[in-house]
């Protein structure tokens, strides 16, 4: 793959239309500023990360995460476009390794807008529902592929439907992105056949021609076996996927400290590892200095970070051409030196054990699932008989932008999808409430 054509401006849906002559802001800062203004984006703010909200303690939500690795994404961008920018001597490419930071930035945004409330207790619902719940009995009447698609439901996938899918009311092209921000935004760029255990996959059957357009414009190498569509990814997927790596997993064990899961004692002994030598000398010289528990366990992050950036930046450059061949398979997080990588480790296998099985976390699981699961019953039972007096009153509730009365039944489906993964956990919950009963409204 060539860096040239992988970094195009193109709008996806506005492909003829030229808006560069009233603005003094890129296309790619545009994408950025459009996703920071939008209501999917916005709606983040209610939607869980992992520990329940909002408690008295406050913590990471899906906004504060996003906006953290945009920042993060926004570093790593910036030191691979230096580090082309001092090996090239092509003039073009000169003037486009500007936006490289932006279109991370944009991508990093947008890494968590399809992904439905209850953090990934939700996907596991809606996948659940379809694979082994009354949604089973659909696969008949959708077809194989999107039913696949549905019994793996998968956030990424699901935010590249949200950003390029002409929506009821809205203009084609969705958020008319540019192709390279939304080819950076496809972590997975297969289809759900090839999901494996993970139940990973980059689009839904309904996307597939808009990200082979978005593929073929860029240069992205098809990878695909004549049965199965896959591609590689761009190269710029590594760096948003190792922001996301960065940041949550440090600051999860940040807000596990808030929480009181971890002592201020474990959590210093997990991130003081990820230092040797005279950087050890360093940071403990400046905790020494620092009182406040909450302000040193605040230092050590912004160090960890900012050496994972510097890592990370470092692995990206060793493996640029494995990258370009499409021929890197390994996150970059799993290619850094050996002393940050076991420390990123040891706090992964820690999390696992004492913070993703928290009560709280748990208790969040369950709720989303058993609240994602009924609204799927309702609303799928609604659209496939829409006919009847209580499907006509339950649709009358569902925002027009979702074509819940689609001529042909697989769109319905899809329509249902759309509408609970932009939930967020409150609105969830409160329509969940007033279905059973539960809730009424003041009037």
């Amino acid at each position: 793959m060539d860096w040239g054509r992988l970094l195009s401006s193109k709008r996806f849906g506005l492909e003829d239309y030229d808006d560069d002559k009233h603005h003094n802001r890129t296309r790619f800062q545009r994408d950025y500023d459009r996703l920071i203004f939008s209501a999917p984006f916005r709606r983040l703010q209610n939607k869980t990360q992992v520990f329940p909200l909002p408690g008295s303690v406050f913590v990471h939500n899906r906004l504060t995460h996003s906006l953290e690795v945009s920042s993060v994404g926004r570093s790593l961008g910036s030191n691979i476009a230096s580090h082309i920018e001092e090996n090239t001597t092509d003039e073009e490419l000169l003037r486009k390794l500007p936006g490289i930071p932006d279109i991370v930035a944009t991508a990093c945004l947008a890494h968590d807008m399809g992904n439905p409330p209850f953090g990934h207790s939700g996907e596991m619902a809606i996948g659940s529902f379809f694979s082994e719940g009354k949604g089973l009995e659909l696969k008949g009447i959708i077809g194989d592929r999107l039913w696949c698609d549905l019994s793996h439901f998968e956030g990424n996938a699901n935010a590249f439907r949200l950003l390029t899918h002409h929506f009821n009311g809205r203009r084609k092209g969705g958020f008319a992105l540019t192709y390279s921000t939304l080819a950076s935004i496809v972590k997975y760029p297969y289809e759900s056949a090839l999901a494996g255990v993970k139940g990973k996959f980059g689009f839904f059957v309904s996307e597939e021609e808009h990200y082979k357009k978005v593929a073929a414009e860029l240069g992205i190498l098809d990878k695909g076996d004549g049965k199965y569509v896959k591609y590689c990814r761009h190269p710029l997927v590594y760096l948003v996927e190792a922001a996301d790596d960065i940041c949550y997993q440090i600051m999860d064990i940040e807000d596990s400290h808030k929480l009181k899961i971890l002592t201020t004692n474990q959590t210093k002994e997990y991130l003081l590892a990820f230092f040797e030598g005279e950087g050890l000398e360093h940071v403990e010289n400046i905790l020494s200095m620092v009182e406040d528990k909450n302000e040193q366990i605040a230092y050590l992050r912004s160090s960890i970070v900012g050496l994972l950036v510097d890592e990370c930046s470092k692995a990206f450059i060793a493996h640029e051409d494995e990258i370009l061949r499409g021929e890197c398979t390994k996150p970059l997080i799993d290619m850094i030196s050996e002393t940050p990588r076991k420390a990123y480790e040891a706090c992964s296998e820690m999390a696992y054990e004492k913070i993703y099985n928290y009560s709280g976390v748990l208790d969040i699981e369950l709720a989303g699932n058993q609240i994602v699961n009924m609204l799927l019953e309702r609303l799928v039972d609604a659209v496939l008989h829409p006919d009847k007096s209580y499907s006509k009153l339950l649709l009358a509730k569902v925002p027009q932008q979702y074509d819940m009365r689609a001529k042909d039944i697989p769109s319905r489906i899809q329509a249902v999808t759309d509408y609970i993964s932009g939930m967020t956990d409150v609105y969830a919950l409160d329509l969940y409430q007033k279905l059973n009963g539960m809730s009424l409204p003041v009037i």
